[in-house]
């Protein structure tokens, strides 16, 4: 069976949807070994993790200083896509990452998630392997 398009929508230089394995499955799968290498990697498998429920991931590379206790998920919500706005970095260590996400609910009524994410790139416990980390972000 072929390998799935990756939720997060990204494509390669022929336009085609590239598959979960070969993008946001290798970080998600592999994180111990396999960090995102930068910020809009990490923003894009994180959406991929909400979309395939991975609190395990989303915990873990959430900034300490701001990671919650736990993650929850809505069963009724169903992803819908991911558009990228744009990136940018402010120095070596900082991003920051606009995107849309639209999403579904039970009832049918759609819905968008405009978000300003900031990225921090750190070494972390416990391997302290420099990695990014989704800081917070602003509601647009």
């Amino acid at each position: 069976m072929a390998d799935p398009s990756c939720p997060c929508g990204r494509s390669d230089q022929r336009a085609r949807p590239l598959p979960y394995g070969q993008c946001c499955g290798r970080y998600l799968d592999h994180f111990d070994t396999v960090p995102a290498p930068d910020a809009e990697s990490l923003m894009r498998s994180r959406y991929t993790a909400f979309v395939r429920e991975r609190a395990d991931y989303l915990l873990a590379t959430w900034h300490a200083s701001q990671r919650p206790a736990q993650v929850s998920f809505d069963p009724d919500v169903r992803w819908l896509g991911l558009e990228v706005r744009s990136r940018s970095m402010s120095d070596g260590e900082h991003a920051e990452v606009e995107f849309v996400a639209r999403q579904r609910d039970a009832s049918g009524r759609a819905s968008r998630l405009h978000e300003r994410s900031r990225f921090v790139r750190e070494a972390g416990a416990p391997d302290d392997l420099v990695r990014w980390y989704y800081l917070d972000g602003a509601m647009l």
